[in-house]
């Protein structure tokens, strides 16, 4: 059944029909159709738009459908035109005429409008869910590793020591800022759009207050015809979506250099690893490969969505039910690259004495080197000169400024004295950083103290 027709003499056109049909993929909201459907009857009841037993009716014909729909033993019409059309004649042919009052101030633009708003708003709390998930295993590891020390890069190359807890805490804060980025998103699309009708509201007595206040949001949406022709939500939903994905990436981007043999740095759990068809001794990191190469299929949602609404005149146009199957596919790719990465790293064997002994290996101990001379009165200018011969000199020995010989150092600079070693030895590099954000523990113990604060407020226990 269609819910429209009256003013046509012709059967539409089967390629059309398919063409224009989207029960394919807008079934996925069955749930938020039915309880958009189940307010709407319950605020027309209270004003009296509808007697309280034709309310009852429907109420209980719509939550017998959805009973049915989640046990699988009502199936859908695939000749339905939509979710909307397969639900409402699926009610009329259960209730009869009272069926068929369901619609009564209400157009099928805030009707789509209102069931996307649902669907993406319980997205954005499962989305949620799954980041702070993600958060709670790095926040275990940075307790974990505190003392883990680790080299830092610029370029990829090797830079200043720092500790793998502070490493991760970089990834804390962008997942941080990623949960924050959802929740004012949340905040802002909070709105209800039902009652808008077309896109020049109704004749009814609605109670759109109502209406809004049973679906759970903070109020009506302000303007009919905005309330049916933007998406902006969505978009901003999907920004917020693409931002988390381009982290996982370059987290990801990283686990599998940590992964190689040159580095050997981590071990990926087996359960999280494949290996090759043709060479025995191999084990891959696919996951995170596949992670770092799904970022791009939700990039294409984002793009794809920004373009659809680029030049569509208010109010509604049917371009905007290119709204749903990027969307839907973005939504479940971001959940489930948050879903196994979290696994992952919560698996994953971290080799300490690796990462030291890269750490020492990479002359990152350099800045340290020559913020000891300058606290001995040489000028920072010329101290950096001073340690680039010095390293050069390690370079032609075959040696590390931890082991080149105090001759040399004071050679080329008789400033130094024997406590250069101590200045420099990787754990005092890391232990004297302790400004805020720094790798040193006071600082890091605050950021940790900080980041468990944060997982309280939002309600994540912490408990390990």
């Amino acid at each position: 059944m269609k819910l429209w027709g009256g003013r046509f003499t012709k059967e539409e056109n089967a390629l059309v029909n398919d063409f224009n049909a989207s029960l394919r993929f807008d079934r996925r909201f069955y749930r938020q159709d039915i309880r958009g459907s189940i307010a709407h009857a319950t605020m027309l009841g209270k004003q009296g738009i509808l007697t309280e037993d034709e309310c009852k009716l429907i109420c209980d014909g719509l939550s017998k459908i959805l009973a049915e729909l989640d046990r699988g033993t009502l199936a859908f019409d695939e000749e339905a035109e939509d979710i909307h059309s397969f639900i409402e004649a699926t009610l009329t042919e259960r209730i009869g005429d009272a069926g068929k009052k369901l619609h009564t101030g209400r157009s099928r633009n805030d009707q789509v409008a209102l069931d996307m708003k649902l669907y993406v708003r319980d997205e954005i709390d499962e989305t949620m869910r799954r980041i702070t998930e993600l958060l709670k295993v790095i926040h275990r590891l940075m307790k974990e590793h505190i003392d883990t020390i680790m080299p830092g890069f610029t370029h990829l190359q090797k830079a200043q020591p720092v500790t793998l807890a502070h490493h991760l805490g970089a990834y804390m804060e962008m997942f941080k800022r990623d949960y924050s980025r959802l929740a004012d998103v949340r905040a802002r699309m909070n709105y209800c759009p039902l009652g808008a009708g077309a896109l020049a509201g109704t004749t009814y007595d609605l109670d759109r207050e109502y209406t809004a206040k049973l679906l759970g949001f903070d109020g009506p949406t302000a303007n009919s015809m905005d309330s049916v022709s933007d998406r902006d939500y969505v978009i901003e939903y999907l920004d917020a979506c693409a931002i988390v994905m381009m982290h996982l990436s370059r987290f990801c981007e990283e686990y599998i250099v940590w992964n190689t043999n040159e580095y050997r740095f981590i071990s990926v759990d087996d359960s999280y690893s494949t290996g090759s068809s043709i060479m025995p001794q191999k084990k891959n990191p696919d996951i995170a490969e596949l992670i770092r190469g799904k970022t791009g299929r939700v990039y294409g949602a984002l793009t794809s969505m920004l373009t659809t609404m680029k030049g569509l005149p208010l109010a509604y146009n049917k371009d905007m039910q290119e709204d749903k199957e990027l969307t839907f596919d973005a939504i479940d790719t971001v959940k489930g690259c948050l879903t196994l990465f979290t696994n992952m790293l919560a698996t994953t064997q971290f080799h300490k004495d690796t990462m030291e002994k890269s750490t020492a290996g990479g002359f990152t101990n350099a800045t340290d080197a020559a913020d000891y001379l300058v606290k001995h009165g040489v000028p920072f200018r010329d101290a950096h000169g001073i340690i680039g011969q010095l390293v050069l000199a390690c370079e032609e020995k075959g040696c590390t400024l931890d082991t080149l010989p105090l001759y040399d150092y004071q050679t080329i600079c008789p400033a130094f004295g024997e406590d250069i070693y101590d200045a420099i030895s990787l754990k005092t590099c890391v232990a004297k950083r302790n400004t805020i954000g720094a790798p040193g523990p006071d600082a890091l113990k605050r950021e940790i103290d900080g980041d468990e604060a944060f997982l309280k407020s939002i309600g994540a226990f912490v408990e390990y």
